[in-house]
């Protein structure tokens, strides 16, 4: 499968964590994910998560100037952005142990013996 189809559905969660650890500017954001190893990452598709994030009020702006150049929109995660990033974290948690049951030979089989040694057989 391909990689850009895979971060389609995890995007949001891709973007509020890399802002939860430090706020950033359009570009900034665009630069952390791909440093993290979503090369394939495409900038309109980031910048257009900033913006819906933005409108959820998953995300706040405020403008930092600058002396070099135009100045920058910096995006910070907002209380409720937190609560939606924690969600994504459970949703992803939950979602990834599934698929590693499905597609790891053997992890199914690995699985039923934890779950039997754990229930005393």
């Amino acid at each position: 499968m391909e990689a850009t189809q895979l971060l389609k559905g995890v995007l949001d969660a891709a973007v509020l964590a890399v802002v939860q650890r430090d706020d950033g500017y359009g570009y900034d954001v665009v630069r952390r994910l791909r440093d993290a190893g979503l090369e394939e990452v495409g900038d309109a598709s980031v910048y257009g998560t900033l913006r819906r994030l933005y409108a959820a009020g998953a995300l706040s702006t405020y403008v930092v100037p600058s002396e070099d150049g135009p100045h920058r929109k910096y995006y910070s995660i907002t209380p409720s952005g937190e609560e939606l990033l924690e969600q994504q974290r459970a949703d992803w948690q939950r979602f990834s142990s599934i698929l590693t049951q499905l597609i790891l030979p053997g992890a199914a089989a690995t699985r039923r013996f934890e779950a039997a040694k754990g229930a005393g057989a």
